[in-house]
């Protein structure tokens, strides 16, 4: 997404470092937050153009549920792309959140956080702004990234796989311990429109063969699965 909306929408979403992020210049952003934030997502895509995905629930925590995510990306006032517009879940499920003007990268990922933020307060009565920055403070000096291999619409493409635990270290995890061992999974490539395979959480149960409490998985549509192919080993990057 371009720098300006980046900047505006990480403030409106309270997802800034406490460390102090002025602007939006690449050096002020991990190998982690530039793949997710800034990579140029949509900048071969010709609006109008809607990207689709699918959602699954899984787990003993809660029902489990299927459900689809849409981006709606129309023409700015100049033609150039894009304007996006996120139709994340159906009714009752839906997170809706102001208009992504000037995007170049994928809003997707953006629905993704606020709705497994807006979760986390729901399960834990935490604040929501809490998780939101353990979010971020976990992809600036957090994660591991690997290359790795997709199926997407019935051929392997590659990407990179970005990987977060925001809470193992949390100070506050006390307070939620059941669900302090949640994973975050980031599935890019350029192989897909819009840049993004999929986003996936999980909460795991104790127990080696015990059922997670949760799974949410987000697929881009003609994606098969949550692919587990990985050609080069985890490593840190910030």
């Amino acid at each position: 997404m371009s720098k300006r909306a980046l900047r505006r929408l990480l403030l409106g979403l309270s997802l800034l470092l406490p460390l102090g992020v002025h602007s939006a210049d690449e050096a002020d952003f991990s190998p982690a937050e530039q793949m997710l934030f800034m990579r140029d997502h949509l900048g071969d895509l010709s609006p109008p153009r809607t990207l689709h995905y699918v959602f699954h629930k899984r787990g003993t925590l809660e029902e489990n549920y299927d459900d689809t995510v849409r981006i709606v990306l129309s023409p700015q006032a100049d033609g150039s792309c894009c304007v996006g517009r996120g139709e994340f879940l159906s009714e009752g499920r839906r997170v809706i959140l102001p208009d992504v003007e000037d995007a170049s990268g994928n809003p997707v990922i953006l629905y993704f956080l606020e709705n497994d933020v807006r979760n986390m307060q729901r399960l834990t009565k935490g604040q929501a702004n809490h998780f939101r920055k353990r979010i971020r403070m976990a992809i600036y000096n957090g994660a591991a990234m690997r290359e790795s291999t997709f199926v997407y619409r019935g051929r392997s493409i590659p990407g990179h796989e970005i990987s977060i635990s925001p809470y193992l270290d949390d100070p506050n995890r006390a307070r939620f311990e059941s669900l302090a061992g949640k994973q975050y999974v980031f599935l890019l490539s350029e192989a897909v429109p819009g840049g993004v395979f999929g986003i996936s959480t999980r909460v795991g149960s104790e127990g080696d063969d015990a059922a997670p409490l949760i799974v949410e998985e987000m697929l881009i549509e003609g994606g098969e699965a949550f692919a587990d192919t990985r050609s080069t080993p985890a490593k840190a990057i910030r």
